[in-house]
């Protein structure tokens, strides 16, 4: 009985973070970061870029940092990340 109960909880967590990944626009909120402890966007454009992201723009959005561009796949993205993690804390599904 223990291993089907962990293996339904693993599937719901497995469907909730895949679930998460994909969000409405105006839905994204990050915890709130103090300007000092805020990470340059910069440096977040340089590590996108390192893992082979096209940065074109990258701007402050309800206390994340938005990146606009092409991720890694060459698919045009609209992500955000949390601005002292720099953890993909969403993004939109662009229309097909």
């Amino acid at each position: 009985m223990n291993k089907s109960l962990l293996c339904a909880a693993t599937a719901i967590l497995w469907s909730a973070s895949a679930s998460a990944q994909f969000v409405e626009h105006d839905a994204v909120k990050c915890a709130p970061v103090p300007t000092a402890e805020m990470r340059p966007q910069m440096e977040l454009q340089r590590k996108l870029t390192g893992e082979g992201w096209k940065v074109r723009q990258i701007k402050n959005f309800n206390g994340c940092y938005e990146v606009y561009g092409f991720d890694e796949k060459g698919q045009r993205t609209e992500a955000f990340f949390d601005p002292k993690t720099f953890e993909k804390v969403g993004q939109v599904k662009q229309p097909s």
